[in-house]
């Protein structure tokens, strides 16, 4: 026996609601398997619903549009800290640089590796640290590094670090605007579970088949389990080899 689901899409969940809306509006609200109060909810529900779909997915595309932009933004402040430490290291080995003086950017001086730089956290924290090592370092008299020179290097993790301040203010709307779907899903699903339930009510004196298709004119769909599904299937194989 088909069995009934509720919705599990937005786009469902409108549907569902929007053929009730219609039946009620082409019976003139005459006649109907359901009462006012649940048209009143739909009719309340369906432009606050479809506000918050389109204001969730302004945020989203927004984001994926900018995403390619702040990749770029991420590679290029990632690049020249990493290139920069690369450079002071070559400063340190050939003697240029006194290796203590590595501490000065938080950098171990027997350690000639790049730190982590996976994470835009770690790029946050060893960027500042090579800005403000490198400002120390020449305030002391130090010469400064070149190729890339910290202030090229500051140009971009700038730029980095605003954008990356702007994706987490966008990430935030997107998910305020999400959480404000979520919210909106609880009260569709009771309105259509209201719905449908005096739906089947009203047919229910014509029997279990006959209530379930007067119910699908109004919105409901049900399904064949997989056993009732994998049943039909067979049948209709046996026809056609008849």
């Amino acid at each position: 026996m088909p069995y009934r689901r509720l919705p599990n899409t937005d786009a469902a969940r409108l549907r569902a609601m929007a053929v009730a809306k219609q039946r009620y509006e082409e019976a003139e609200g005459y006649g109907l398997p359901f009462n006012t109060h649940v048209i009143n909810e739909i009719n309340v529900f369906i432009p606050m619903f479809e506000r918050a779909m389109a204001e969730y997915k302004s945020a989203f595309d927004g984001q994926v549009a900018k995403n390619q932009k702040y990749q770029n933004t991420l590679h290029q402040a990632r690049m020249y800290v990493s290139h920069f430490i690369q450079v002071l290291n070559l400063a340190c080995q050939r003697g240029e640089i006194a290796p203590e003086k590595k501490l000065m950017y938080k950098l171990l001086p027997d350690n000639y590796s790049v730190p982590d730089l996976s994470t835009e956290m770690l790029l946050l924290e060893w960027g500042k640290n090579v800005i403000d090592g490198e400002a120390e370092r020449t305030r002391s008299g130090g010469a400064p590094i070149y190729n890339p020179a910290v202030g090229k290097v500051k140009v971009y993790y700038d730029l980095f670090k605003e954008a990356y301040q702007n994706k987490k203010v966008s990430q935030k709307n997107t998910d305020r605007f999400l959480a404000n779907i979520q919210s909106l899903r609880d009260r569709a699903d009771a309105i259509i579970l209201d719905l449908w339930n005096q739906i089947e009510a009203s047919f229910a004196d014509l029997g279990v088949e006959a209530m379930q298709e007067e119910a699908k004119k109004y919105g409901i769909v049900y399904y064949l389990r997989r056993k009732e599904r994998q049943a039909l299937v067979a049948s209709e194989s046996d026809l056609y080899a008849v």
